[in-house]
C-alpha cells in the first residue's frame, strides 16, 4: 500500500520560490510574506478576505477559549477524561488484541487437526481402492470425477457445517471439466487463493491461508482458514483437496468483546470524569472563594474574609488568607491615617505661613525700596532678602498645588487652547533668564495651528517649567521647542544640548526633590517640585510628561496631550530621542557610508553612453491647507509669525523655525508670561 508523499517544504528540491518582480519584468501572483510574517499585505484584497475568513471563524471559538482559559476545573476534568481515554483505549487495544490471538490461535490449532485427519484419511482410501487394468482414458477421468466426488462428500459429512472441503486438479486449465469438486456451495475458484495453489502445487507439504470464503448460492462471503495439500488418487494423479474452515463464530465472540470493551471503557471514562470533577471542585471552590475575597480587597471592601471550616490544608490556607487580609487592612488604614496627617499638615502649614509670610514681604518691600540708603553690605543683604522670599512664596505655593493632588482634589479646567500662544507665552517669560545666560529659544513646527482640549494655566506652568529648565542647564546653547499634531494627539518637545543625563536619571527626574547634582545652586529660585507638579499635571490631561538625555548630548522633555479631553492616547507625534542624538547620528553616518560605498562600486558612464531619459513635464503644486480662522479659539485673528533675521549665536534656523524674543512675544500676545 502506497504512503501519501508530504508537500516539499519552501526551499526544498522541486519548490519555485517567489522573486521580486524587476523592472519589465511581471512580479508574482502573491508576492513574499511581509516581514511579519502575513501572506498578504494590508491593502491586498486577499488580505481583507484572509481576515475576514479568520475573524469569522474565530469569533465562535472565543467564548470556549476564554471559558478554557478561566476555569481551572475545566481544564483539569477534560485532561483527566483525555488520559483516561488514552488509557482505556491502550487497555482495550491490548485485551482484544490477546483475544483475538487466543480465539484465531485455538481455531488454528483445532482446523489443522481436522485437515490432517482429513488429509490422512483421502490417502488411505486412495491406497484401497482398486483399480481395473483394461479400462480407456475416458473412462478412467470419469472415474477419477466420481471418485474425488465421493471422497468430498466423506470429508466433508463429519464437519456440519464447520468446513468444507474442495478437490481440484494441479492443472491449470478448466477446472471445472477437470474434476473440480466442492461441498457446501462453495465457490472453489474464488475461494482459494491463487499463491495458495502455487505453494501447494509446488510441494508435498501442507500450506495455509487466511482468505474469504465465496459460495455460488448467493450467500455473502465470510473469512475463513484455508489449508491445502498435494494427494495422489487411486488412479496415481495428483490433486489438490483444500479444507476451507470459516471463522463466523470468532468474528461474531470478536464483536461481542469489541463492544464490551467500548461500553466498559466508556463508562470507566465517564466516571472517571464525573469523581475528577467531585475531587477538583473541593480543592477549587475554596480557590475561587480566595479570588472573589482578594478582588473584592483590592476594589477596597478591606473588611471581606473567607469562610473557614474544617481542619486540612484547604482551612488553614483560608486562615492564613484571613490573617493577612487582617493585616493588611490594619496598615492600610495607619498608612491612610499617617498620609492624611501629612497632608493636613502640609496644607496647615503652609496656610499658616501665609499670614507672617505677608508680614515678612510687606517689610521686605519696605527695606528693599530704601536699600539706596543703606551701606552697600546692608543693601545687598536688602536685595538677597527679597529673592530668599520670592523662593519661599513659590515653595508655599507648590506645596499648596502638590497637597491638593496628594489629596486628589485637582480639578482640570478644559477647553480649545491653541498650544502655540502658550508656547509663546511661555518663551517671552523666560526670555531675560535667557538673555542671562546667552542662550537662544528656538521654536519648530508653528506653522499650523496646534488646538487641543487643555487646561492653560496648567500647560503654561508645565512648559515654562521645562524651558526654564532647558534654558538654565543648557550652558549657553540654544533651546528648541517643537511642536507637531498627528491623529488624535498633540505634543510639544523641549531640547537643550546641556549636561544631559545620565543612565537611570530620566526615571528618577520627575521625584519631589530629585536633582541631578546636589551640589549644584538653584540661581533661579527653583524648589524641586517643578517637574513633579509637572507630571502631576500631565495626568491629569491623560497625557505624558517622558524625558530623554544622553551625558553631554542634551536632554529632551516632551509633553504629550490628548486632542480632545478623556480621550485615549495611543502613540505621540515627536519621538522622545530626538534625531540629532548620539545614537541617530552613527547610524546616519553608517548608512550614507553604505550608500558612498554601493554608488562608488557603480561603473562610471561617460556623456556618449549615457541615454538620454525623457522628463515629465512638471505637476502644479497643490494649494496648501488652511485653517478656518473662526475655528481657532480666542479672538479669531489668526496668528501669523515673522520672519526674524539670522542671529550669531549657533546659526540661523531651519525652515519652518522662529526664533523668538521678549519684545516679539510682547507686541503679538500683549503679555508676558510671568
Amino acid at each position: 500500500m502506497s504512503t501519501g508523499s508530504a508537500a516539499p517544504k519552501p526551499g526544498d528540491p522541486g519548490v519555485r520560490t517567489g522573486r521580486a518582480a524587476g523592472p519589465g519584468r511581471g512580479g508574482p501572483r502573491f508576492g513574499r510574506p511581509s516581514p511579519g510574517g502575513r501572506l498578504f499585505h494590508d491593502g491586498a484584497p486577499g488580505g481583507r478576505l484572509f481576515r475576514l475568513a479568520a475573524r469569522w471563524v474565530r469569533r465562535p471559538l472565543l467564548p470556549a477559549v476564554r471559558l478554557w482559559r478561566r476555569n481551572i476545573q475545566l481544564r483539569v476534568v477534560a485532561g483527566t477524561l483525555f488520559m483516561s481515554l488514552g488509557v482505556v483505549l491502550l487497555l482495550g487495544v491490548v485485551v482484544f488484541v490477546q483475544v483475538r490471538n487466543g480465539l484465531l490461535d485455538a481455531k488454528e490449532r483445532a482446523a489443522q487437526s481436522q485437515a490432517a485427519g482429513g488429509f490422512s484419511a483421502a490417502q488411505d482410501r486412495a491406497a484401497t481402492t482398486p483399480t481395473g487394468p483394461g479400462q480407456q482414458d475416458g473412462v478412467r477421468a470419469g472415474a477419477s470425477v466420481n471418485w474425488r466426488s465421493t471422497l468430498v462428500e466423506q470429508l466433508a459429512s463429519g464437519g456440519q457445517s464447520a468446513f468444507n472441503v474442495v478437490a481440484l486438479s494441479l492443472d491449470t486449465g478448466d477446472t471445472a471439466s477437470r474434476g473440480a469438486r466442492a461441498s457446501g456451495e462453495v465457490d472453489p475458484t474464488r475461494s482459494i487463493p491463487a499463491d495458495l495453489r502455487q505453494h501447494v502445487a509446488a510441494s508435498s507439504d501442507t500450506f495455509q491461508k487466511f482468505s474469504r470464503i465465496h459460495y455460488t448460492n448467493g450467500r455473502d462471503s465470510e473469512p475463513g482458514l484455508v489449508i491445502g495439500k498435494r494427494l495422489t488418487d487411486a488412479e496415481g494423479d495428483q490433486y489438490e483437496l483444500y479444507y476451507l474452515f470459516p471463522l463466523t463464530q470468532e468474528e461474531d465472540s470478536l464483536a461481542l468483546v469489541k463492544g464490551t470493551l467500548a461500553t466498559a471503557g466508556l463508562f470507566v471514562v465517564v466516571l472517571l470524569g464525573a469523581i475528577a470533577w467531585m475531587m477538583v471542585r473541593q480543592v477549587v471552590t475554596p480557590v475561587r472563594m480566595a479570588a472573589g475575597v482578594a478582588e473584592r480587597l483590592s476594589a477596597g471592601r478591606l473588611q471581606e474574609r473567607m469562610k473557614v471550616t474544617g481542619e486540612d490544608d484547604i482551612a488553614r490556607l483560608g486562615e492564613a488568607f484571613n490573617k493577612m487580609a487582617q493585616n493588611l487592612q490594619h496598615k492600610i488604614q495607619q498608612l491612610e491615617d499617617l498620609s492624611r496627617m501629612q497632608r493636613r499638615f502640609v496644607s496647615d502649614v503652609s496656610h499658616e505661613l501665609r499670614t507672617p509670610l505677608t508680614t515678612v514681604r510687606m517689610a521686605a518691600d519696605v527695606i528693599h525700596e530704601a536699600r539706596s540708603d543703606f551701606d552697600p553690605v546692608t543693601a545687598r543683604s536688602a536685595e538677597l532678602l527679597g529673592d530668599q522670599l520670592d523662593r519661599f512664596e513659590s515653595l508655599l505655593s507648590d506645596l499648596l498645588e502638590i497637597s491638593r493632588f496628594d489629596a486628589g482634589a485637582a480639578a482640570l479646567e478644559a477647553e480649545p487652547i491653541d498650544l502655540r500662544q502658550v508656547v509663546r507665552r511661555v518663551i517671552g517669560g523666560a526670555e531675560p533668564l535667557a538673555e542671562r545666560k546667552g542662550t537662544r529659544i528656538v521654536v519648530v513646527g508653528d506653522e499650523q495651528p496646534v488646538v487641543a482640549e487643555a487646561d492653560a494655566r496648567r500647560v503654561e506652568r508645565v512648559l515654562r517649567n521645562l524651558v526654564v529648565n532647558a534654558v538654565e542647564h543648557g550652558e549657553g546653547r540654544d533651546v528648541v521647542v517643537k511642536l507637531a499634531a498627528a491623529g488624535g494627539a498633540v505634543a510639544v518637545a523641549v531640547r537643550d544640548y546641556g549636561v544631559g543625563l545620565k543612565p537611570g536619571e530620566a526615571a528618577r527626574v520627575f521625584n519631589r526633590f530629585w536633582r541631578a547634582d546636589p551640589a549644584r545652586a538653584r540661581t533661579t529660585g527653583g524648589t524641586g517640585l517643578g517637574l513633579s507638579i509637572a507630571v502631576e499635571d500631565a495626568r491629569l490631561h491623560g497625557g505624558w510628561l517622558q524625558a530623554w538625555g544622553e551625558p553631554g548630548g542634551g536632554s529632551q522633555f516632551r509633553l504629550t496631550l490628548p486632542r480632545t479631553a478623556d480621550e485615549p492616547l495611543r502613540g505621540s507625534p515627536i519621538p522622545l530621542e530626538p534625531d540629532d542624538s548620539r545614537r541617530n547620528r552613527e547610524q546616519a553616518a553608517a548608512g550614507r557610508a553604505q550608500e558612498s560605498a554601493r554608488v562608488a562600486a557603480v561603473p562610471a558612464q561617460t556623456a556618449r553612453e549615457r541615454s538620454p531619459l525623457p522628463v515629465p513635464p512638471r505637476l502644479p503644486e497643490p494649494p496648501r491647507a488652511t485653517v478656518d480662522p473662526a475655528a481657532l479659539p480666542g479672538s479669531g485673528a489668526r496668528v501669523v509669525a515673522r520672519a526674524v533675521p539670522r542671529g550669531d549665536g549657533g546659526g540661523g534656523p531651519d525652515a519652518g523655525t522662529h526664533t523668538y524674543t521678549g519684545e516679539d512675544m510682547e507686541r503679538e500676545d500683549g503679555t508676558r508670561g510671568g
